[in-house]
This record gives structure tokens, sequence and C-alpha cells, in this order.
């Protein structure tokens, strides 16, 4: 079985787009999408510059988390080491363009589902090369069997050093560049403000200027493709009401169930009821983010079981059932049955607010989410949204004020492991400049009056000082604030690193 690849020598480019241009016929791809470009990189002050290419598409990685992260299995390796996309099976969810740490994939216009470079495989099944390297006039483009030392790509790369993009992602990608530029294979070095024919639209990266982007020679990118934030507005919102379900929830059928509460109308019917509707709520987030929403229930019935968006939408449901069987029990008089739901529903509640940890854990190409503070983080949140909803019992006279003395606490503590979480998270080092240029971006960049107003200012500190005065109203207050902090924060940590270019 071959293993196929790609080479690209970037010394005998000319930039001509021929090979965008015959992707785009032999594969139908629509009108503003492209499976593969190029990208211009202009170095150096006047007289003393030169433009450098670089051409990018899909690395055919022999790891690629878009496979792994796909929740369909619309995303697939074959054996022969193409990475293949089938449109019949996606969903739409776009989980595999943050996956991808090259900026490959892309949403169809037309059909909606994604799509990316795919070597060709109607051409290669033939046993002819794909379009772009056939037409490529200085034969700068070559693929073919890197295992197989008769071939071209073997002999080539034998013979010459070649580079990879972003080899620490562990993706092992399997497209090769001979005498590219660092430039142009790192988007971090370059900065951005206007293209050749084009300028950036008003939440475009620019790029700081960083000892890093400073480095030899001023570059900046001339021309290259847009890539729009693959998520949008509802998974920040979907990261709030699931903590708040969620943690409501644990609080409420934990309480009760070890005799901390008795307000069985709120605590047991109201918090249940509210949990529930949360939790669908955020099932319909989901769906109304993604681009081919009438497939969702591929989620469940094409499951891929590596991916944590499947798992998670297996446990978001479990979870949502379970909390609805809770609800009916303890609306039926059988409160000593729902008690005995309540330590497994417990640990079911903790699994729905900590899987997102493990799902943006597998988007490569956004470093900032591959944090190992975010499953003891999201826990938190989820404590806190759920303590600050609760607490709005005792306010409203549906639960008593002990009960809130109870859930004062909780709601501190949670409070401050969060703001612990955000200073962890923001003022320690990151570990690759993607994240430390996100990070940037989120606390001194276009986010900073979002993160240091609503997440950092009114959500904790304003939100701690008030919970801290006497009196349920205050209490109440101080938790509707955290929930706000919280929508911002989020915000912020959704859509900041997005920004990021990988190409």
């Amino acid at each position: 079985m071959p293993n196929y690849g790609f080479l690209i020598d970037q010394s005998r480019c000319i930039g001509c787009h021929a090979c965008t241009v015959a992707c785009k016929l032999e594969n139908a791809v629509p009108l503003g999408v492209f499976r593969t470009w190029v990208k211009y990189v202009e170095k150096g002050a006047f007289p003393d510059t030169r433009r450098y290419f670089q051409v990018t598409r899909c690395n055919h990685c022999a790891n690629p988390p878009c496979v792994y992260i796909c929740p369909t299995r619309a995303m697939y390796r074959r054996p022969d080491g193409i990475v293949e996309f089938d449109p019949d099976r996606c969903i739409g969810c776009k989980a595999c363009m943050q996956a991808c740490p090259y900026d490959a994939i892309y949403i169809d216009p037309e059909n909606h589902t994604a799509a990316k470079c795919h070597f060709c495989s109607h051409r290669t099944d033939l046993s002819l090369e794909p379009a772009c390297v056939i037409v490529c006039p200085t034969h700068a483009i070559i693929a073919g069997d890197l295992d197989d030392p008769e071939s071209e790509i073997f002999r080539r790369l034998a013979a010459r050093d070649a580079s990879v993009r972003r080899p620490e992602q562990g993706t092992r990608p399997k497209l090769f560049y001979i005498g590219a530029d660092e430039a142009t294979l790192s988007p971090e070095a370059a900065r951005r403000d206007q293209y050749i024919f084009a300028e950036w639209g008003p939440t475009a990266y620019t790029g700081p200027l960083t000892p890093e982007t400073l480095a030899g020679a001023p570059a900046r990118t001339v021309y290259d493709v847009p890539h729009e934030r693959p998520w949008h507005w509802p998974v920040p919102v979907y990261l709030v009401t699931k903590a708040a379900g969620a943690g409501a929830y644990f609080l409420a059928s934990l309480g009760l169930a070890l005799g901390l509460f008795g307000s069985e109308v709120f605590f047991g019917l109201g918090a249940g009821l509210l949990a529930a509707a949360l939790t669908a709520i955020t099932g319909l987030l989901l769906v109304a983010d993604l681009a081919r929403p009438e497939r969702f229930i591929y989620v469940l019935l094409k499951a891929q079981p590596r991916s944590w968006l499947a798992l998670g939408g297996y446990i978001l449901g479990i979870f949502g059932v379970w909390v609805g069987l809770w609800w009916v029990l303890r609306l039926l008089g059988l409160r000593s049955v729902a008690d005995g739901l309540a330590y497994p529903g417990a640990l079911l509640a903790l699994a729905a607010a900590g899987y997102t940890a493990f799902l943006l854990g597998q988007c490569e190409g956004r470093d900032l989410w591959q944090s190992p503070l975010l499953l003891p983080h999201l826990l938190a949140e989820a404590l806190l949204a759920g303590a600050a909803l609760l607490l709005a019992g005792p306010a409203l006279g549906l639960a008593s004020g002990g009960e809130g003395e109870l859930l004062r606490p909780v709601f501190l503590g949670a409070l401050l492991a969060h703001g612990l979480f955000v200073g962890a998270e923001f003022a320690g080092r990151h570990p690759t400049l993607a994240a430390r240029l996100a990070a940037k971006r989120i606390i001194a960049g276009p986010y900073r009056g979002l993160f240091w107003g609503g997440a950092v200012g009114a959500g904790i500190l304003l939100a701690g000082t008030i919970a801290l005065l006497p009196g349920p109203a205050f209490w109440a207050l101080g938790g509707l604030l955290s929930i706000i902090g919280l929508l911002a924060y989020n915000w912020a940590f959704i859509m900041g690193p997005q920004e990021i270019p990988n190409s």
C-alpha cells in the first residue's frame, strides 16, 4: 500500500497560482474558498526587498487531528495515507477546522459541509497525478509514494533538507517544503496589515511586534486566503448554560439527598426543571451552530468514538434524561428513589460540565485551549454558576435564609477558584507563540474591555464584594454578576484564539 505525500520546492515556485486554478476546476471548488492557494510574504526594506511564496493545502497528516475530532467519521484517513472526507456524513460542526493547525479545511458555501484537498483521490485511484502537479509550469509540486525508493518524492527528500509546518503539534504532516522561508511557514513571523488588493476586516488579526516576529528582516503577509472564525456566539453561550444546568442539578440534588435543603418545591421541582431547561437549551445551541443542523442526529447514530464532540453528545443526552427522570420522581413524591439517583446523577453532572475540556483539547489549531487547567476550571465554573442560580431562591422567598447561608460559601469558594484559574491561565507563560498571541489578544487586544471590565471587574471582583454583604438580595445580585462575568470570559476565551491565523 502506498503512503502518499506532497513535496513543494519553494525555490522553484513563481507564484503563478496555476495550482489554485487547476484545483478549483478539477474539483469544482466554489468561489470564496480554496483547497490550495499561494501565500505571499514580503521581507526587507526598500530597496532590499524580496517576495517569498508558500503553496498551502491539507498536509495529509499521518496523525490527523481532524479525523479524531470528527464526530461522524465524515473526515477519515485512507489506507494509502490520504485524508479524505465524506460530505454525506458531515454535519457542519466545524470541529475539524478547529483541529487543523494549517487552516486547510473550509465549509463549502453550496452544500454547507467540510471540504479540503483530498489529493485528487479520484485521479490518484486511476494512477494519475493530482491536478496541481501536472499544471505546475516549474515542477515545483511533486506528489508520490513516500515509502517507495524509486519515486521522485522519495529521492528528492533523501537529497535535500525539507521542512514541515508546525511540527510541534505532533500531527506528522506529509506536506514537505524545500527552500521555504520561515516567515512563510510560521504565520506569526509576519505582520498582517493589508493585502496587495484588499484590506483586512475589523476583527482581523494584525499581529503584535514581538521579539519572535521581529527576528531577522521585517516581514509582512501581503496575499493570503482569509479564514473566518469557525465557531460563533452559540459556543460561549453554550458553555455558560451547560455549566449552570450541571451545577444547579449537582448542588440541588446532593443537598436534598444529604438533608441539607428542606425547600422541596424550590430545590426539587424548581431547580430540577431549571437544570433540565438549561440542558435542553445547551443542546439547541450546539445544533444552532451546525452548518447542517438537520443532520444533528448523526452525532448519535454515526458516532466516531474517539471524538469528544460525539462522546459529549452522549454525555449531555444521558444527563438531560437523568435530570428529567429525577424531576419526575420528585414530582410524583418518590423522594427517596430520587435521592438514590442523586449520587450517580452528580457524577453525570460533573461529566457534562467537564467534557468540553477534552473536546477543546482535541482542537490542535487553537493552542490556548490546550491548557491543563481547563478541566478543573470548567468544574469550578459549574459550581459557580449553579450556586449563583440557586442563591435566587432565598432572595425570592422560595428558600430559607439558612439554605442561602449554606450556598454562599460554595458560591464564594467557586468564585475564588474561578478567579485563581483565570489568573493562572493569563499570568503564566504559555508554551507556544500562538497561545501567547491569543492570550495577549484577550488581555491587551480587542477583547481587553470584555475581559477586564466584564470577566474580572464585574464577574469576579464586584460579584464577590457584593456577595460578602449580608442579606439574600446581595447574594443573588452577586450571583447574577458572576454569570454575566462567566459569559464575558467564555466569549473572549472562545472568540480570541480563533482569530490567530494558522496559515
